[in-house]
């Protein structure tokens, strides 16, 4: 039996529980044994978090030299340097992506707390022509205020990454809302902000559910603008909540990617890229490239040879350095999956190879690597994001 541990949020520098004492329980796809507990926020915990965040904003973050800044964004990026095998083998158990690239993830990210370090100090701004010669008009940028950043599963590091630090750069203070579907990551990287010594109520990181949590965050009063990655369902929510507080909203929605190959290709270097665009990841991927293209006079001995590639791609615990592919996220997944490759079958798609579960880890949320052969885009395989390793 797996050992259960148990985590809590990071709410004004201090570990905290939910306010209604409920908990989430998060699943290890490798077998779908309970592995955490995560506290399942409310309403109150959210307005605790950004109530925190505000505080921060008005007494201290905001008013920081922002090289006093810069020096804090340098120590969370050592920081992760430090720890990047131990928060990529957190991301793995908790996400199902192979070690090998949560570990190489997570060193690469603490770049991206270097380069927004570097531009903390150097934001200006503008003296505007105007055609009144006793009147000077010029533009200063400030930082708005609290920042909500809502983190989908797949790349927890790097999305966090790429909010977080412009964010915390120019003046801004955030709450984090991790995915209900593989929170622990960010609880552990919220020990990183800790031990960086970033001032409470800077950064926040909460877990719960869409709803109440998430709704709550999305509308809250003193959230002024809303970062979010994830699925345009939800998105369409969020666009919605942010009516209530009239948030400005930066919105990453994924997509369905199409590789196109001519006959005229490196053909080597086609088959690597393709290969890795959609089976990197375990296909869990927004910038996936789930729909290949290829010219009429290649298609059969390019298809044939990536079939190939897709066959031999070796399956097994995310956590073996000789794993190419882990188990997707969660059961949820891998049935829609299954039920979109049926319908595109219906449909008159054709599975080259892959297309089901393999037996041999019937435990975990495992997915065979496939290829669908597809007459056109009106296919559902070819116009779903399926996220998962599923070539149309």
């Amino acid at each position: 039996m797996t050992k259960i541990q148990n985590f809590k949020m990071y709410i004004d520098g201090q570990w905290v529980e939910s306010e209604s004492g409920k908990t989430i329980e998060t699943l290890n796809p490798e077998n779908n044994e309970v592995w955490a507990t995560v506290p399942e926020a409310d309403a109150k915990d959210v307005d605790k978090a950004v109530k925190a965040a505000q505080k921060a904003f008005d007494n201290s973050w905001s008013n920081l030299h922002p090289r006093d800044r810069a020096k804090y964004l340098r120590s969370l990026g050592s920081l992760l340097r430090e720890n990047a095998e131990h928060l990529g083998t957190i991301e793995t158990i908790d996400t199902g992506k192979i070690f090998r690239e949560t570990k190489t993830q997570a060193n690469y990210i603490a770049e991206y707390y270097d380069y927004f370090a570097g531009l903390a100090d150097k934001v200006e701004g503008t003296v505007v022509p105007i055609d009144k010669p006793d009147m000077q008009v010029t533009t200063t940028r400030i930082p708005i205020g609290v920042v909500a950043a809502i983190i989908p599963w797949n790349s927890q590091m790097l999305l966090t990454a790429v909010k977080l630090a412009p964010a915390l750069a120019m003046g801004n203070t955030v709450v984090i809302k991790a995915s209900e579907l593989a929170p622990v990551t960010l609880l552990e990287f919220a020990k990183l902000v800790e031990k960086s010594g970033i001032p409470k109520g800077v950064v926040n990181i909460i877990t719960g559910l869409g709803e109440p949590c998430g709704k709550a965050l999305t509308t809250h009063d003193l959230v002024e603008r809303i970062a979010f990655t994830g699925g345009p369902e939800t998105a369409k929510h969020i666009v919605k909540n942010s009516a209530e507080n009239y948030a400005s909203l930066t919105l990453e929605l994924g997509g369905k990617s199409p590789v196109v190959v001519f006959d005229d290709a490196d053909t080597e270097n086609a088959l690597n890229n393709i290969t890795t665009a959609i089976f990197s990841g375990n296909g869990c991927s927004c910038i996936a490239g789930s729909v290949l293209v290829l010219q009429d006079t290649i298609y059969d001995s390019f298809l044939g040879q990536l079939t190939e590639r897709a066959k031999n791609i070796k399956l097994g615990s995310p956590l073996d350095e000789e794993s190419q592919m882990g188990p997707l996220n969660n059961n949820k997944q891998v049935e829609f999956i299954e039920q979109n490759i049926n319908q595109s079958i219906e449909q008159g798609a054709k599975v080259i190879c892959g297309g089901k579960r393999p037996l041999e880890f019937s435990e975990g949320c495992y997915f065979l690597p496939t290829i669908i052969e597809c007459p056109d885009r009106s296919i559902s395989t070819a116009n779903t994001e399926l996220f998962g390793p599923i070539l149309s």
